[in-house]
This record gives structure tokens, sequence and C-alpha cells, in this order.
């Protein structure tokens, strides 16, 4: 059965970091392109980051840049946010998918391109 659950999210004040995680399993990781989004309280869900199979090849959304880094172990079957920066526009649930294909520039923010999703975690930044 394919899962996948995010954790590391938490309370922290602006300025802050967090590292998210997404462990996977059912699937071959290795396989597919992964991202993280974000749904703020009372809004959609929106890409934040994209990563492809191999790693070699990240995208992220421009109220991130410079703040958010996205890698991710294969071997681990793990997929990472390495939140930096923080402010309290970033408060939210953070959500793991998988891509059904390779996804560029103008289609990774697609929520109808992702295949499978994770549960999410909680991220509060607040003073």
């Amino acid at each position: 059965q394919m899962r996948l659950v995010e954790s590391g999210g938490g309370s922290v004040q602006p300025g802050g970091s967090l590292r998210l995680s997404c462990a996977t399993s059912g699937f071959r990781f290795d396989a597919f392109d992964m991202a993280w989004w974000h749904q703020a309280p009372g809004k959609e869900r929106e890409a934040v980051s994209y990563i492809s199979e191999s790693g070699d090849r990240t995208i992220y959304a421009d109220s991130v840049k410079g703040r958010f880094t996205i890698f991710r172990d294969n071997a681990k079957n793990t997929v990472y946010l390495q939140m930096n920066r923080l402010k309290p526009e970033d408060t939210g649930i953070y959500f793991c998918g998988r891509a059904r294909w390779i996804l560029y520039e103008h289609t990774w923010t697609d929520p109808e391109l992702y295949g499978a999703w994770g549960r999410g975690t909680q991220v509060t930044v607040s003073s």
C-alpha cells in the first residue's frame, strides 16, 4: 500500500527554522518526482517546491526562494523541506505529493498532476 507521511512541523517564531520530512513506502520512490505544498488557513493548497526523481532539478515558488530548500534521500525513500527564515505567512499545513509524471515550470503547480498525497504536517510561525 502506498503511503506518504509528513513530519517535522511545529511552532516557531518568525525567523526560525524547521525541517519537514516526508517518508514514503509502497512504491519505487526513486522513480517519481516529488513536491511540497502549503495550505494556509482558509486558502487553497499552493505549490512550494519540486524535486526531480534524481534530485538534480528543483523548482521553488517565488515566495520561498532563498529561504526553503528541497532535497531527497532515495536510499531512505524520503523527501525533505528545509525551511529557514520563516515568516508568519508560512503558517499552514504542509503536504508532500508524488507527481504523476515529470513536471516542469509550467505544470508543477497543478494539483491534478499529483497522484498521491500525505496527510500533512502543521507549521505555525508566530511571535
